[in-house]
């Protein structure tokens, strides 16, 4: 075995504050974890997997450095996965009255461009258009050398502006870097100690330091990969860089905590949960998928989520809150793929049901099925259909449909083709017949509803 593989065979586990999982699914995770890892040569992940409201696996796999086994109570740099904090301490101080949202940037920091019509809200839903000073996903000469927020906001949020703010989406750390200066102005501390205090305090969130404190052997190094080559330790950036658009290190448990916290509407205001939660639109109403610090998605369910990106590091935080569910991966490795974001996705698969179908789609299928077994048996139930349809099912076509569709028999999968669509009035929806020997394909139009009768059903030869 290879140095590696011994590390990643060595898995750590934390007693789990509830066990819903079953030895299965737990055994699942384990697989996607290893596989992933293994496929991806990332070095290690820590895990945090929220079920019910509640922390059932805490989990590391792998190893942290070149001397050091991966554990659970070891803090990974979350990088980006730090703007929802960010964002989160600029909502609880306009809470105290020491802000809005809606303030023009030049109220508190002189000499940003057009900062006297840049707000504070599209600094954090990155709406602002000053541009990001590392849009590189590469580690760039500057950063060799220890930086300031005010030196990063000196040589780029005092350049023109990429956009008319408000006119575009377009992410920018340099408008965190902006935000975390106005939240040190306006509370009278440090960033960090103002999150200690109202968030990570509370919530009992006992691992969280800023990232440069971290670069040390005592905790995960970062590591990289050039092209398809060997992974290699990653040099890590001099000091400040990631200040407030991705300063924070922690362990995947205390990102959970902080899910959970959101899940519940606890410690934090509710309506400030529901502020950050609220997409952000453009001036001309376009929506952006962002909130304040977080991406937003709502099909197949709800989802509020970001990544994050440092200096050999990558990290996910995926939250479920109608499903009271949420996955946390942090892994020491960049440039290696995707493999942070296929493991949380395939963990959610594992600890979350199936999405519930939508009851119109279903009856609609449920009907289109029950009208195709009519017709290869001979008979149908007019009623379903429209008075267009009945007209088109002639004596003859009932005769074509019988002796054509008749000794196939039952298909083995009658399964709807992608999401139904609409046009003149009717629900588009297609459906994929499948028999041993052959494919079909169904084309039909419903009158909208549950009980809308159907206006098209055409079988054809399906590819």
């Amino acid at each position: 075995m290879t140095r590696f593989s011994i590390a990643l065979a060595a898995l750590v586990a934390v007693p789990a504050a509830a066990q819903p999982l079953t030895p299965a699914e737990v055994a699942k995770i384990d697989q996607i974890v290893t596989t992933n890892l293994s496929q991806s040569g990332v070095p290690s992940a820590e895990i945090a997997v929220v079920r019910d409201g509640k922390i059932v696996l805490d989990k590391a796999y792998g190893k942290a450095n070149e001397h050091l086994p991966a554990r659970p109570d070891l803090p990974y740099q979350i990088a980006s996965n730090s703007k929802q904090f960010t964002a989160m301490a600029l909502l609880l101080l306009e809470d105290e009255g020491k802000l809005s949202l809606d303030d023009p940037v030049s109220k508190y920091l002189p000499g940003i461009s057009e900062g006297d019509r840049i707000t504070i809200r599209q600094l954090l839903s990155h709406t602002s258009g000053i541009e990001d000073f590392w849009p590189q996903d590469y580690m760039f000469a500057d950063m060799n050398v220890p930086t300031t927020p005010q030196h990063i906001v000196d040589k780029w949020a005092k350049k023109p502006l990429d956009f008319q703010p408000g006119d575009q989406w377009q992410y920018s750390n340099t408008g965190y870097v902006v935000a975390g200066m106005i939240a040190e102005k306006v509370s009278g501390e440090p960033l960090l100690h103002y999150l200690q205090r109202k968030i990570f305090k509370p919530l009992g969130m006992t691992s969280v330091r800023d990232q440069d404190e971290t670069n040390t052997p005592a905790f995960p190094a970062p590591y990289t990969r050039y092209a398809l080559g060997p992974i290699r330790p990653q040099k890590p950036p001099a000091s400040g860089w990631l200040y407030a658009a991705g300063e924070l290190s922690m362990t995947a448990a205390d990102l959970a905590k902080w899910d959970i916290a959101r899940i519940d509407r606890a410690v934090i205001p509710a309506d400030d949960w529901q502020a950050q939660e609220t997409e952000v639109k453009l001036n001309d109403g376009k929506g952006t998928g962002y909130g304040l610090g977080v991406s937003l998605r709502t099909t197949p369910r709800r989802i509020v989520s970001h990544t994050g990106e440092a200096v050999g590091f990558l990290s996910v935080n995926t939250v479920y809150p109608d499903d009271r569910a949420a996955v946390a991966v942090l892994t020491n490795s960049w440039n290696t793929g995707d493999a942070f974001t296929q493991i949380a996705r395939q963990i959610a698969e594992v600890i979350l049901p199936p999405p519930a179908q939508d009851a119109v789609a279903t009856a609609q299928a449920a009907r289109a099925h029950t009208v195709f077994d009519q017709l290869r048996a001979g008979t149908l139930d007019r009623s379903l259909l429209t008075d267009n349809a009945n007209f088109y099912f002639t004596p003859q076509a009932m005769a074509d449909f019988r002796s054509s569709l008749g000794p196939l028999g039952e298909p083995t999968s009658f399964e709807p083709d992608g999401k139904p669509v609409l046009r003149g009035g009717f629900v588009i929806q297609g459906y994929t017949i499948k028999y041993p020997t052959r494919t079909l394909s169904l084309s039909t139009f419903y009158e909208p509803g549950a009980n809308g009768r159907i206006e098209q059903f055409l079988v054809s030869p399906g590819s």
